[in-house]
């Protein structure tokens, strides 16, 4: 089964609803929840990332009977040092960003935890395509 979602960069008051739409269906699929909880955070984590650091963003989930492979594509600035990103504490959120509660630097760690597999690339000044798959 293939979903797809569009998140738009900026807009908080809509950030988590993909992440949200998948772990219902998930769940409706009777899947572990302690994997489920571990896609939803995962899935959460690169909706925000799209949310606080892109002009918008896309998210496709292929939910097979064994695995989820999900690719989550925006369009922004990119990422720079994607070694330096996958550091815990490094952001370059914005101060408004922060303010809101986001930007700690534990995005991109927190997937990387969370997932079975996950492959990040970047072009500066481009976008960003996150990569990932969990096992059931």
């Amino acid at each position: 089964m293939e979903v797809q979602y569009e998140i738009q960069g900026g807009d908080f008051s809509t950030a988590g609803q993909a992440s949200s739409e998948i772990k219902k269906l998930l769940k409706q699929f009777n899947i572990d929840p302690q994997i489920v909880r571990r896609i939803a955070i995962a899935l959460f984590e690169a909706e925000v990332n799209v949310v606080a650091h892109a002009y918008k963003g896309i998210m496709k989930a292929d939910i097979e009977p064994e695995s989820i492979r999900v690719i989550v594509e925006d369009e922004g600035p990119g990422i720079e040092d994607i070694e330096k990103a996958m550091e815990e504490g490094f952001s370059t959120a914005s101060e408004a960003v922060r303010q809101m509660g986001f930007g700690a630097g534990m995005g991109l760690p927190n997937i990387k935890k969370n997932v079975d597999e996950m492959i990040l690339t970047s072009v500066p000044g481009r976008g960003t395509c996150l990569k990932m798959k969990v096992l059931f």
